[in-house]
């Protein structure tokens, strides 16, 4: 289709919303900079702001943090708090075990 985006799969499925992004500056009154992750290098990250959707706050996305203890060179620990899944991927001719750590 003419005028319309494609990032990822070419064709008639092929997603017109990625995924919400952090705005890094606004750039003249109608555009924005984002911050777009290494995949999406190739796309320039100035948009016009006909093509970003308003961002809809919902209290299940706050995200709760813990104080990391830093070392003196800037170093911490890292443990695993509590098992959450365990499966097998069966490949060919071997199996991995997957674990889900919280």
């Amino acid at each position: 289709m003419k005028g319309i985006r494609r990032f990822g799969k070419k064709g008639k499925l092929s997603p017109r919303f990625i995924r919400p992004f952090e705005i890094l500056e606004r750039v003249g009154q109608m555009a924005y900079r984002l911050a777009l992750p290494p995949s999406l290098s190739v796309v320039h990250n100035v948009f016009h702001v006909s093509m970003l959707k308003k961002y809809v706050s919902d209290p299940m996305h706050v995200l709760s943090y813990e104080a990391l203890e830093l070392q003196l060179d800037l170093s911490y620990d890292e443990r695993p708090v509590q098992i959450l899944d365990r499966k097998e991927k069966v490949l060919r001719s071997k199996t991995i075990a997957l674990v889900k750590v919280f």
